[in-house]
């Protein structure tokens, strides 16, 4: 298990400098600067501010200045808030992106599982044509359709939930739950249902029941330990995914989240926040990717290697 971290840190140091390289080069090959759009600016003015915030330096110097600051996890000012930091902005942002983020991974879990046991349990039959139908409309509608579409049914037609905000009403956090679960349930339905499968047709699946134990006892004992394995090696892509992917749905639903952050600082041409915020999700990708690897291993002994 050691010698799998051990792998895992060595693979994630060049992914994580590769990621701080590929971005800083094009935020800066980008047209235009951070204070380009700010009015009645004089270019002495302009000069003062780029010199403040060290972009009068040769990109060189710029890239090894930041690179260093990186490693002291100092991410630098925000251009657009100023007397704020990337790190205070990220901390705000963060747990709210991270909650949205969780409450989709629960729901994606607790459907999937369920969808994907069922047709598991009767191979095409309606119950299992029906779940895995609808995991493929819901794998090929993406979010920044499926948002807009639950927001026009269920918050203006019906009037049944609140159409943005974030805790700031009741039910206003169901929508973008459902937005940004939606396609992760539907694998994992998939996922399961095929892991499942396989783990059914095996031969201790056989002895059990020629010992006379109950369908539940084989599946929820027997069956789920394995057939669940490629469900939680999906867990890491998927944390990464949902976190990736409430860039848009905090936009559709106006949620105060660090995607929300991220898209106003491109917009803005925030060169730290962007750099920021790409290396802390490139992090945070690559820990729940170890995570999933971890518990995969510690479910499945062959995978330690």
């Amino acid at each position: 298990m050691l010698n799998l971290i051990l792998r895992r840190i060595g693979i994630a140091i060049p992914v994580l400098l590769t990621v701080v390289t590929l971005t800083f080069l094009m935020v800066h090959s980008a047209p235009g600067g951070p204070f380009d759009e700010e009015k009645a600016v004089t270019p002495e003015v302009l000069a003062k501010l780029n010199e403040k915030y060290n972009l009068d330096q040769p990109l060189v110097v710029q890239y090894f200045d930041y690179l260093k600051g990186v490693v002291q996890g100092d991410f630098g000012p925000s251009f657009r808030y100023p007397g704020r930091s990337v790190t205070e902005l990220i901390s705000i942002g963060l747990p709210i992106t991270f909650e949205l983020a969780l409450y989709s991974i629960l729901f994606a879990l607790a459907i999937g599982i369920f969808a994907g046991i069922l047709g598991a349990l009767r191979p095409n039959t309606p119950l299992d044509y029906i779940p895995m139908s609808t995991a493929m409309i819901g794998i090929c509608v993406p979010s920044i359709i499926l948002g807009p579409i639950l927001t026009l049914v269920f918050g203006i037609w019906f009037e049944w939930l609140p159409v943005s905000g974030w805790g700031d009403m009741p039910g206003d956090k169901l929508l973008p739950t459902l937005t940004l679960g939606t396609a992760y349930a539907a694998y994992c339905a998939r996922l399961t249902r095929g892991g499942m499968l396989e783990v059914l047709n095996q031969d201790f699946i056989r002895t059990a029941r020629a010992k006379g134990l109950s369908e539940t006892r084989v599946v929820v004992v027997h069956a789920l330990r394995g057939g669940l394995t490629p469900v939680i090696a999906f867990l890491g892509p998927a944390m990464a995914g949902l976190l990736a992917g409430s860039f848009v749905v905090e936009t559709i639903f106006g949620i105060p989240g660090l995607g929300r952050f991220y898209v106003e600082a491109a917009f803005n041409r925030d060169y730290t926040m962007i750099l920021g915020s790409s290396i802390f999700f490139s992090f945070l990708i690559i820990s729940f990717n170890l995570i999933s690897d971890l518990v995969a291993a510690a479910l499945n002994p062959k995978l330690r290697d």
